[in-house]
């Protein structure tokens, strides 16, 4: 690709993506349940960075407004988040009267800075209560978020142009269930698939309760609903076997292809639900599940790109616990790292992905609704007023792909906007503030003060701009 600038088009937006379980803090007020993170904090907060469990978030809560402001003051037009189930709901599955309230003061407080709130409703964080009645395995738990959609979309249906089901949906079964990761610390392929399965429904019946209040006239009618999944372009190695191909089918299958489907045929990938059969992994459908499923096509699509998946056939075809194993990772020999984060980088990647959008699912549209740099502590000299100067690591993660996008958009594909992850600096899992994404640093020795990275005046001018430069 050619390094020349870019230019992006004039409706081209520009924002910030964020969460409520990393952002909002305030843990335990205004009738808050406890939620997993919540949770796992209190068992063990040793396993947080620094110690720095889910009761932080970056303070949103009391800056809100300043934050709203600093995205308006970058360029930016849209600010993605979430609402918290936890914060919105009680436990006999009504609306908490002070939780509507805080999202209804959050949602006016961007719109005074002038930034339109996108909604999503689901950031891996489900109550705790729901989890001990089964969690995403359970059907009662797929019910009890189909019912938390319906309120939020009657609450919000009038403020509310852009919703989002969920967030990556894949990733909950893979930490949580698959890799043993996260809490509960499980590591059984099966039950990750029946969660995902339980994620897929409940996707399909909030999107069904949307159409339905949206005929309604309790919904804009301008409101649009998608679903924001992290989607991996697949690769593997040069001259590879027919395995290793296999090995990027079941990877694409299961990581992209299921969501991909799911949101724009309203069916599941037979080819990997017929593999996964023959390998022991049966998923838990009863009558009716393909009616519901076939509710669940959007109206746009969120992209998360952080990396791309390469992978090759596995040496073995099961895991130490027992579970199929249909891939293992191919290291590609000249791959560009991010050490603080493991991950590669690889911005071609945003590319091949609208390629495959424009040949495989050509009419649904999609932005870009995270993508980021995180740097450990982000350690980088600070100029005289105490600024930290990240301009020679961040600028080109976020130009080099920024420009893919320019040329996918130019080729035909339907990409409408950027919102970068972390654009003030947030807590994240169980790393917390290790790795730093943002082009405003949180200075948690003090007060949680916002402080523009140097960073924050390039991005500035390119989306006052459109130029990529």
């Amino acid at each position: 690709m050619s390094t020349m600038q870019a230019t992006l088009p004039d409706d081209f937006f520009f924002g910030a993506a964020l969460s409520g379980p990393q952002t909002e803090g305030a843990w335990q007020s205004g009738g808050k349940l406890e939620n997993l993170w919540d949770r796992w904090s209190n068992l063990d907060l040793s396993a947080f960075h620094n110690r720095v469990g889910s009761y932080a978030g970056n303070d949103m809560t009391r800056k809100a407004a300043e934050d709203f402001e600093t995205f308006a003051s970058l360029g930016f037009s849209s600010a993605r988040t979430s609402i918290q189930w936890s914060r919105l709901m009680d436990a006999n599955g009504k609306v908490n009267p002070e939780g509507a309230a805080y999202y209804h003061r959050l949602f006016a407080a961007a719109r005074e800075a002038g930034v339109e709130p996108f909604v999503n409703l689901y950031h891996f964080d489900l109550p705790a209560y729901l989890f001990d009645r089964g969690g995403w395995e359970s059907r009662e738990v797929v019910e009890a978020y189909a019912a938390y959609a319906t309120a939020a979309f009657t609450e919000f249906g009038s403020e509310i142009e852009h919703w989002f089901t969920f967030n990556e949906p894949i990733v909950e079964p893979e930490m949580r269930y698959e890799h043993g990761a996260w809490y509960p610390f499980l590591t059984d392929f099966a039950r990750a698939r029946t969660v995902q399965y339980g994620i897929s429904l409940a996707h399909a019946l909030a999107v069904n309760s949307f159409r339905d209040l949206q005929a309604r006239g309790v919904v804009r009618p301008d409101a649009q609903i998608g679903l924001i999944n992290c989607f991996t372009p697949p690769y593997t190695k040069e001259n590879p076997s027919p395995a290793d191909l296999e090995a990027v089918r079941m990877t694409d299958g299961l990581c992209n292809r299921w969501w991909l489907d799911l949101v724009t045929k309203g069916t599941l990938p037979q080819d990997v639900i017929d593999t996964l059969a023959e390998r022991g992994v049966e998923l838990p459908t009863r009558p009716g599940d393909a009616e519901i499923l076939a509710q669940g096509k959007v109206d746009w699509l969120g992209f998360n790109y952080y990396h791309p998946a390469r992978v090759q056939a596995p040496e073995h075809g099961t895991d130490e616990h027992g579970n199929p194993v249909f891939a293992r990772e191919y290291v590609w020999p000249d791959a560009v790292m991010n050490e603080s984060r493991g991950w590669e980088i690889y911005p071609k990647g945003i590319y091949d992905f609208a390629k495959t959008m424009q040949r495989d699912y050509p009419d649904l549209e999609w932005f870009v609704s995270e993508n980021g740099i995180g740097i450990e502590e982000d350690r980088a000299e600070r100029d005289d007023a105490g600024r930290i100067m990240d301009a020679s690591y961040r600028v080109p993660f976020v130009r080099d792909h920024l420009r893919w996008i320019a040329q996918a958009i130019e080729e035909g594909a339907k990409c409408r906007g950027y919102h970068y992850w972390g654009a003030i600096d947030c807590w994240s899992w169980n790393n917390a503030y290790k790795n730093r994404y943002g082009f405003v640093e949180v200075d948690l020795a003090h007060d949680y003060r916002r402080l523009p990275k140097q960073s924050s005046d390039w991005i500035r001018q390119v989306a006052k701009t459109h130029i990529v430069d």
